[in-house]
């Protein structure tokens, strides 16, 4: 069933609406702390100064307590600080979830912040993310992604890793098999996958990088009586080894939550028989995304990412839309084809001290061809969310999206792009 325009618009409202309300009912409770850049406000300190990473004090609490809920988030790391005296400086982030695949869970994102060189005043704050989940039909997964910066910013290294096993589906390949609701086909998917990149300052706002990724990826209790797509791909395990080079430029203000500047980037792929790959095939990714300070305080971004493919690509490593990250409100991995363009606006509202609301609009094709993504059938997205800062410049995000017959619901830390 397809929704429509105005089914859409009165949900969204209604959502809007509710988030708002409860938005402002909990900053009435919580103290409202709020924090530029890398480090927290003093009474000495204009709200909107930007101050170095060696210029970071903790602030200590000489009022007492503040209220049960600003106590419990004190203690799990979620105070809106950032303790330059610590190692990594931890935020331990739990919460349920539930979606039909993996059914009742819990999830939990520990999100570090750190200094490689406390007398390095260039280089922002580096930072650790940890996602894990587990639900009560045996789904099991963690996803660790790293972005350390040193050497007053002239080096970065990325690195993202990722281990699932949870159920998953399968639509076949290409829009008129994703499309069709009577093509899901559910499995058990277990993925493993490392990707680090070495990025290296060539002028004041381009890196040039190079990395590797490995990704191995298995299907099992394929549920083939129902099948009405070929499911054979899916019997054949894939590991994907390759070299990525990346060439960007950047000018954006903080990496983890940008307020002004864009980037635009372009990586390469090049998985090899030779290299340990299983097929020989090619990716190139590209993406450009700009940010801009609508007030003070409010935030619009935009973006476009493609991702294109070329030779015997594996059925896992086919480019997909959907996710919390691209295209939300689409289930990962339904549509999914060798080419795929995107874009993406965000509208980020400020409300008061660490609270914020989201909204955006979306929409994507994916095809075989990279010549037929034009004409391509269109995947609308549109969605709201909202934003607490549990660390500087660092979100937690709730997000409801409404795609084409498709919907989906996301907890997770820092913005979708």
């Amino acid at each position: 069933m397809k929704i429509t325009n105005h089914s859409v618009s009165s949900l969204l409202i209604a959502i809007s609406v509710s988030l708002f309300s409860i938005n402002y009912a909990v900053a009435d409770v919580l103290s409202e702390s709020n924090f530029d850049n890398n480090a927290p406000i003093t009474a000495n300190q204009d709200e909107h100064e930007s101050v170095a990473p060696d210029q970071i004090e903790t602030i200590a609490d000489d009022q007492g307590s503040e209220g049960w809920f600003e106590d419990f988030l004190k203690k799990i790391g979620a105070d809106g600080e950032f303790d330059p005296d610590k190692l990594i400086d931890f935020s331990i982030l739990p919460g349920p979830f539930y979606n039909p695949e993996m059914s009742l869970g819990v999830g939990v994102s520990a999100v570090g912040l750190y200094q490689v060189d406390p007398e390095d005043k260039v280089s922002q704050l580096s930072s650790l993310v940890i996602n894990g989940l587990a639900s009560i039909n045996g789904a099991l997964g963690a996803a660790v992604e790293s972005k350390t910066f040193f050497n007053d910013d002239n080096q970065r290294l990325f690195i993202s890793a990722e281990f699932f096993d949870v159920p998953d589906v399968y639509y076949g390949i290409g829009y008129d098999n994703n499309h069709n609701d009577n093509n899901r086909v559910e499995l058990s998917s277990r993925t493993y996958g490392i990707n680090p990149m070495f990025h290296q300052r060539i002028s004041t706002n381009s890196f040039v990088g190079v990395g590797f990724d490995a990704h191995y990826a298995e299907a099992s209790d394929v549920d083939i009586l129902d099948a009405a797509v070929s499911v054979d791909p899916l019997f054949d395990s894939s590991h994907s080894v390759g070299i990525n080079l990346l060439l960007n430029f950047d000018t954006r203000d903080n990496v983890l939550n940008p307020q002004t500047g864009r980037i635009a980037q372009i990586e390469v792929g090049v998985y090899r028989k030779d290299l340990g790959s299983k097929t020989d095939f090619e990716a190139y990714n590209a993406l450009y995304s700009t940010y801009y300070k609508v007030s003070e305080d409010d935030i619009f971004a935009w973006q476009i990412r493609g991702r294109f493919t070329h030779g015997d690509v594996p059925w896992d490593q086919l480019s997909k839309i959907g996710g919390g990250d691209s295209l939300r409100g689409y289930t990962t991995g339904r549509y999914r084809d060798k080419q795929m363009l995107l874009a993406q606006a965000e509208y980020r509202q400020h409300i008061s001290g660490r609270h914020g609301m989201v909204y955006w609009v979306g929409a994507g094709v994916i095809s075989e061809d990279f010549n037929d993504l034009i004409s391509s059938n269109l995947l609308p997205n549109v969605g709201v969310g909202y934003r607490f800062e549990v660390k500087p410049k660092v979100n937690l995000r709730l997000d409801f999206a409404l795609g084409d017959g498709d919907s989906g619901f996301y907890f997770n830390v820092n913005e979708a792009f």
